[in-house]
C-alpha cells in the first residue's frame, strides 16, 4: 500500500458515454490509459554531440502523452540530479501547459533522485510521490569549474585574448578570480534561486510544512524526510498509485522521448568532420561534470 496525502487527481476512470451502449462489448468500457514520460539524467546541453534533456528532445513525447484515447491522467518519472534552470523550467512549463489544455491531471514519480532541476520538473506534477529511500530536494543554484591561471603561469604559456568589452572576460578560468566578478554570479544565482523557490511556493503551496531557510537552502533529503516537509504527497512508485486511483485495469503507456539524430550518428559525424580526437575528449570531460552530479547525492 501506498502512503499518500489526500488525492488530488482524477477519482477514476471516466464513465462511459451513452453512444458506447452500442460498441461491441469489450469496447464498452475500455481500461483507463495513463501516459508514462520518463526524465531521466543530466538535464540541458551537454555536449553540441551529447545532449541531456531539454524541451527540444522532449516536446514531442510530452505531447504525445496527452494525446493518448482514454487517457485518465499523465505520469512522469523522474531521475535526475538537475542541471539547466533554463531547460528544466521550459520542460516544466510545457508539461503544465498541455494539462491545463486537456484538463489532464499530472502525477510525478521521483526514483534514485529527484534533485535541484529534478525537483523542479517534479513540480509539474499536481502530487508527487517517491520511494523511502529517493533523495529529494536540494533547492538551490550552484555554479562550478576550475582555475588555471596558476597552472598556464608555471608552464610558461602566453594567453592572447582581445575583446571590445570590459567585462567580456568575466569568470575567465584562466585568469586570476576577481571580486567583483564573484559579485555579479552571486547575484545572477540569487535571482535564479527567487525564480526557483516562487515555483515551489505557487506549486506545493500549504503542503509546505517545513521551515523555508531549511527547505531552500540547497539540503536534500530522502523520500521519507521529503514527505514530512510537504515536498512531495507520499511513498509509492506508479504501479502502486494508479492501481489505487484508477483500478487494476489501468494501462501505463511509455511514451519515450525521441533521440536527436546527432546522438544517432555522432561517431559518423565526428569522423566526416574531421574532429573524432576533440569529440571524444569532449566526451570525456562531459562524462566526468555528469558523473560528479550524481556522486554528489551518494550515486
Amino acid at each position: 500500500m501506498s502512503q499518500a496525502r489526500s488525492d488530488g487527481g482524477a477519482g477514476g476512470a471516466r464513465k462511459a458515454g451513452g453512444w458506447r451502449r452500442f460498441l461491441p462489448p469489450p469496447w464498452r468500457n475500455p481500461a483507463p490509459v495513463v501516459g508514462v514520460l520518463r526524465f531521466s539524467g543530466v538535464i540541458g546541453a551537454v555536449t553540441p554531440l551529447r545532449q541531456g534533456l531539454t524541451l527540444t528532445a522532449s516536446a514531442a513525447a510530452i505531447e504525445k502523452a496527452f494525446s493518448l484515447r482514454c487517457l485518465e491522467a499523465v505520469a512522469i518519472i523522474i531521475n535526475s540530479p538537475g542541471g539547466s534552470p533554463v531547460q528544466s523550467t521550459l520542460i516544466h512549463d510545457r508539461i503544465r501547459a498541455h494539462a491545463a489544455e486537456r484538463k489532464v491531471p499530472v502525477v510525478a514519480f521521483c526514483e534514485d533522485v529527484a534533485a535541484s532541476g529534478g525537483y523542479l520538473l517534479a513540480l509539474a506534477g499536481d502530487q508527487i510521490f517517491a520511494d523511502a529511500s529517493s533523495i529529494v530536494g536540494s533547492i538551490g543554484v550552484v555554479s562550478a569549474g576550475f582555475g588555471f591561471d596558476q597552472a598556464i603561469a608555471r608552464l610558461g604559456i602566453d594567453r592572447r585574448v582581445h575583446t571590445s568589452g570590459t567585462r567580456k572576460m568575466i569568470l575567465d578560468p584562466f585568469q586570476p578570480e576577481k571580486a567583483e566578478d564573484v559579485e555579479k554570479l552571486r547575484s545572477l544565482q540569487a535571482e535564479i534561486h527567487e525564480n526557483f523557490k516562487a515555483l515551489v511556493r505557487a506549486r506545493r503551496g500549504a503542503a509546505i510544512e517545513g521551515r523555508e531557510e531549511e527547505l531552500f537552502s540547497g539540503e536534500f533529503w530522502t523520500g521519507t524526510r521529503a514527505f514530512e516537509l510537504g515536498l512531495i504527497d507520499g511513498i509509492g512508485d506508479i504501479r502502486q498509485v494508479m492501481r489505487a486511483r484508477f483500478g487494476d485495469r489501468v494501462k501505463l503507456t511509455p511514451v519515450a522521448t525521441a533521440r536527436g539524430w546527432l546522438q544517432r550518428l555522432r561517431p559518423g559525424v565526428a569522423r566526416q568532420s574531421g574532429t573524432e580526437g576533440a569529440t571524444l575528449a569532449g566526451q570525456a570531460i562531459s562524462a566526468i561534470e555528469e558523473r560528479a552530479l550524481w556522486q554528489r547525492y551518494g550515486l
